[in-house]
Order: C-alpha cells, then structure tokens, then sequence
C-alpha cells in the first residue's frame, strides 16, 4: 500500500493542516489537488498555477430563444421561477453574455450583472440595456446603494474558480436584503461519473490529452459537505442540494439522487 500524500499548505476554507492527497491532473500530473480531511473540500495546490482566461466563450445573442448555449441559463431560470414566485432584486456574479438577466427582467426582476471580461460586459449594456459592472469580484468594492440590496444573487459555475471561497461569501451577504438568497452552481466533486473517471485514471485504463500549455482553471472543488461548511461559516442555511444534467432523463433522476457531476444549490441568508 503506498503512503498518504499530504499538502504542504492549510485548506482554504477551514485552515485545517491535514489534507491529503485527492487526485492529479495534467499531462504530467502536475496539477495536484487535496482532500482536507476536515471539511472535506478538495484544495489545488496552486503552486503549480492557474489559468482563467481559457474559459472566455464566443458571443451568443442573450435573446435567441432557440441558441442551445443559452439553454443552461434558461434551465436556471426556471429553477429559479419554480421556487420564488415574486420578483425582486437580482445580481448576477459571471453574467456572460446575459441571458439570465434577460429572461428574469422580462419577468419584472430588478436586474444588475458582475463580469470579469470588459468587452464582454459593454456588448450585455449595449444588447439588453441592463447594467453590468466590469470588475474582478473578489477585489471588488460594493456600492453603497448595493448592500443590504439584493434578494437573490445567482453564481453559476463561478466558485470553483474563486480561490478565497470564504472572502465571496462574505461580498454576497453583505449585498443581501434580509432573508435574501444564493443560487449557486458548481462542480460536485464526487459526482458518480467523477469517480469513475478519477479510477479509470488511476487504474491506468484511460488517459486524457493535454496541450503543453494547459493549466487548470478550477482551485477549489465543493461536494454537498464542503459546500454546507462553507456556507454555515458565512451565515447562510441551505434550502436545497441537487445535482442536474442536459439530459432530460438523467437530470430527473439526478434532481432526486444527487448522483450527478454538477451541482445547484440554494442557500439563505441566516439572520
């Protein structure tokens, strides 16, 4: 039996010293990612570095209801219609090209999005007209008229590349009105097809090319467990944890067996 890997480094989000080591990605396995035996998120050793600019998308029209790459954000925004039937006041953190503002503002939301690309965030004002800010979250400071402000702020696909998870959860509070809500989306980390792809690597039975230049985008990967912890120590209580997929069948299932390798939370802010 081979020994325990441990990290040479705390976990983000508990400060725990005892993670071990999880899995390994990259051509090389160069990038290496722990397990804290604690709180049980899986921690990037970004030592090895990390790379967001690869997830810039080409433009899609945020009103073209037959556009298949707006379909995630529909299928959000009918979670979102399913379980808050007023209109209020949404943030959306990681806008892209706007289409979750579009449906929800034709619905009577006050809309505002957060984007981390310029280009992008002009073209989402200049198509729809809804205000979109230009900034990296995490540095970013909120307007005075923005705290205590919003009634859902929507972060989708965004956490996991976020490497101070603690410090967002922090931003997004201070910008919920009383009894507001986060509707978050993110990788789960032990999604069934996860682990089987995670052994069928280990066991030397399937190998994933990479380009020389590959880096990983993803510091910090949440299960239902790491996910919870993160949100008790912020001041939040979860109402729901559900994983889904585009398959029709199998995100039924997964809706009701949280089997699946993404995962959709929606979490309160604790008074």
């Amino acid at each position: 039996m081979s020994a325990v890997v441990r990290a040479d480094f705390r976990c983000r989000l508990c400060a725990g010293d005892d993670l071990e080591l999880y899995y390994r990605y990259g051509a090389e396995g160069q990038f290496r990612y722990y397990r804290c035996t604690n709180c049980h998120l899986v921690n990037l050793d970004l030592k090895a570095g990390l790379d967001q600019t690869q997830y810039t998308d080409e433009w899609v029209d945020p009103t073209d209801d037959n556009a298949s790459r707006n379909r995630d954000n529909d299928a959000t925004y009918e979670f979102i219609r399913r379980r808050i039937s007023t209109p209020g006041r949404l943030l959306d953190l990681g806008c892209g090209n706007g289409r979750l503002l579009y449906r929800a503002r034709k619905d009577g939301w006050e809309v505002k999005g957060v984007e981390l690309s310029a280009q992008t965030a002009v073209r989402v004002q200049a198509e729809i007209g809804v205000p979109v800010v230009a900034v990296n979250f995490l540095e970013m400071t909120p307007a005075e008229q923005d705290l205590s402000h919003f009634d859902l702020v929507c972060l989708r696909h965004v956490l996991e590349h976020l490497p101070e998870s603690l410090l967002a959860m922090n931003k997004i509070r201070e910008m919920l009105a009383p009894g507001g809500m986060v509707l978050l989306e993110m990788p789960n980390i032990e999604g069934i097809d996860t682990k089987l792809k995670r052994w069928m690597a280990d066991a030397g039975l399937h190998r994933k090319k990479f380009a020389s230049s590959y880096v990983v985008g993803h510091c910090n990967e949440f299960c239902r467990e790491s996910f919870q912890y993160l949100a008790a120590e912020t001041g939040f209580r979860l109402l729901r944890w559900e994983t889904y997929s585009k398959k029709r069948l199998t995100n039924f299932i997964y809706n009701r067996i949280p089997i699946g390798n993404k995962a959709r939370a929606l979490i309160q802010r604790s008074e």
